[in-house]
């Protein structure tokens, strides 16, 4: 596989202390490669969220170790974990945190503002994000102004626009109807496929996984078996 681009090392996550502590993750070992679209699925309080945050550097484990890239993330300070987030990784979640009287195209540009892109780049880039997942007419509408596949397909454009290196899906149709699910699954692969784009994905509904080309179930902090019939 060469290097995977996420990597747990025996990754253990315990909050609390004593009789009150309580254990998210149980030495867990994964690796990610470059380009893979994975599923993480599983029941509430399985250990999949709290992964899924080691994975965005927004948490650190317990115990064990956490590579991106080859990078161990262990010693790396809050402001450094927080770069390697702006530099590196994309974030899509169930709601989809859009600014609410700021069009389209401007939702787009926030993660280019932070990078302190020209305006006339910035326009350039944002477009073509929006381009990308079929909505560059609707650039100068507001979020009031669009329907929930929508304003998905604008949250993903917003993270897609710094080109990462990968895309954290955090149950990314849980605020959608069927059809529009669909039409984010068929999205975030086309990504995938056509862009290379490393996807991890955390979703509660087993339709949504067929999409991924693995899928990886927690249960009780660990990794467990694939259910019966899912290709794991």
């Amino acid at each position: 596989m060469g290097v995977p681009v996420i990597e747990f090392r025996g990754v253990s996550k315990i909050y609390g202390a004593g009789e009150g502590a309580v254990a998210a993750l149980r030495a867990v070992d994964l690796a990610i490669a470059p380009g893979e679209f994975v599923a993480l699925m599983g029941p509430s309080g399985s250990g999949k969220s709290t992964a899924m945050n080691i994975m965005g550097a927004l948490d650190v484990p317990s115990a064990g170790s956490y590579c991106f890239a080859g990078t161990p993330l262990d010693s790396l300070a809050r402001d450094e974990r927080a770069l390697l987030r702006r530099q590196y990784l994309g974030f899509v979640f169930q709601g989809f945190n859009l600014l609410a009287r700021t069009s389209a195209l401007e939702n787009v540009e926030l993660p280019l503002l932070y990078r302190r892109v020209a305006p006339r780049a910035r326009r350039t880039l944002a477009l073509a994000a929006l381009n990308t997942v079929g909505l560059a007419d609707w650039a100068a509408h507001t979020p009031a102004e669009l329907s929930g596949g929508q304003q998905q397909r604008v949250a993903i454009a917003r993270a897609i626009v710094c080109s990462p290196q990968v895309l954290l899906a955090d149950e990314p149709t849980g605020n959608l109807d069927s059809q529009r699910s669909h039409s984010i699954m068929a999205l975030l692969a086309s990504l995938n496929h056509t862009q290379g784009l490393t996807i991890v994905m955390v979703t509660h509904e087993l339709e949504m996984t067929a999409y991924a080309s693995r899928l990886i179930t927690f249960r009780d902090g660990q990794i467990s078996p694939a259910p019966e019939g899912v290709t794991p």
